[in-house]
């Protein structure tokens, strides 16, 4: 590829050369990272034999032989992904299902328990889109109807895209007077990221745009800027919006990134039910393909119901530690 970019007429088709400098230096990042393992490898051995002679070093040889396994493990699973944008940044979306207050109120636990995630991988989360809901119930907490993430990071996409689903929680209602259990839904929606949307072909004449205020809980958090940015695409009815930007340009491009994510999730779905008609499968929908149950009362637990992986321990999972259900399920797939 490097004897190909150095080329005279490299660039006479410039779609052509950009791909294939992006995929170069795709590649030269994971012979580097390669690289640098088998670097931390030869230490640890160099460190071992040290060990042998002064076990003061017990503890560092220790140290780096964890660092090197989750660094091994890691790039485990990255070496499994293969679709086109897995290895790009993606966009997270959460939609509160029937159930008013509970499920807007779930909805915003998921929203802190992927932003805790994210968090701990190393990826940097910025809201595109939000949708507030009703407040009330304990220290007037206010829930979400819809939110928008975009998720920035190596793999973000290949990472996270088996999170998408619906989610479902048991709890004793904090909402409720009586302390009824109340059983709440959200729908969690992963795009990757499509910068140009070259491949999706949009046509401004099939775009509306509509400009509005920045939504806000109510208050001093009401926006009162025309800057936020609502696109229907006419064809599909497909429709999307941005509002944390400051200017409508910024928000206008955010929410046609948006856009181009829900055309290719859409294409994508109809090539998945061409083959399911030539093989004779029968797709669910995506708002009943439930995979996560995470049940705080009367018992506490956290349950895959694809991969079976559970755990009682529920407020660790609610708090980000989602490490083992993503690597099942990648691992699964594989």
């Amino acid at each position: 590829m490097e004897e190909i970019s150095g080329r005279d007429d490299f660039w006479q088709d410039q779609e052509k050369a950009q791909e294939i400098s992006q995929e170069l230096a795709h590649k030269k990042e994971q012979l580097k990272d390669f690289e640098e393992i088998k670097s931390e490898i030869k230490e640890v051995k160099e460190l071992s034999v040290l060990c042998q002679e002064d076990l003061n070093l017990e503890k560092e040889l220790n140290q780096k032989v964890e660092l090197l396994k989750s660094k091994i493990s890691k790039k485990n699973i990255e070496v499994r992904f293969k679709g086109k944008y897995d290895s790009g940044n993606a966009l997270l979306s959460i939609y509160s299902g029937a159930g008013g207050q509970d499920a807007q109120d779930w909805a915003a636990m998921l929203l802190r328990m992927y932003q805790r995630y994210c968090q701990k991988a190393g990826f940097k989360v910025t809201i595109l889109d939000q949708d507030f809901g009703q407040s009330g119930g304990p220290e007037g907490r206010v829930g979400i109807k819809s939110v928008t993430l975009e998720i920035k990071g190596k793999f973000a996409y290949g990472i996270l895209k088996k999170e998408n689903g619906v989610h479902r929680l048991v709890r004793i209602s904090p909402f409720s007077s009586q302390k009824l259990r109340h059983t709440s839904f959200a729908l969690v929606e992963i795009l990757p990221q499509i910068k140009d949307g070259k491949e999706i072909n949009v046509s401004p004449a099939d775009l509306k745009l509509d400009y509005f205020h920045a939504s806000g809980p109510g208050g001093q958090y009401v926006n009162k800027r025309m800057s936020a940015v609502r696109i229907t695409h006419i064809p599909t009815g497909i429709i999307v919006s941005a509002q944390t930007e400051r200017s409508l340009g910024q928000n206008k491009e955010t929410a046609m990134e948006m856009l181009y994510a829900k055309l290719f999730q859409l294409k994508m779905s109809e090539q998945q039910k061409e083959l399911s008609q030539i093989k004779g499968n029968k797709i669910s929908a995506s708002w009943g393909n439930q995979i996560r149950s995470y049940v705080i009362q009367p018992y506490q637990l956290v349950k895959d119901l694809r991969t079976g992986v559970e755990t009682s321990q529920v407020n660790a999972v609610l708090d980000g530690e989602l490490e083992e259900f993503i690597t099942a399920q990648i691992q699964q797939n594989d």
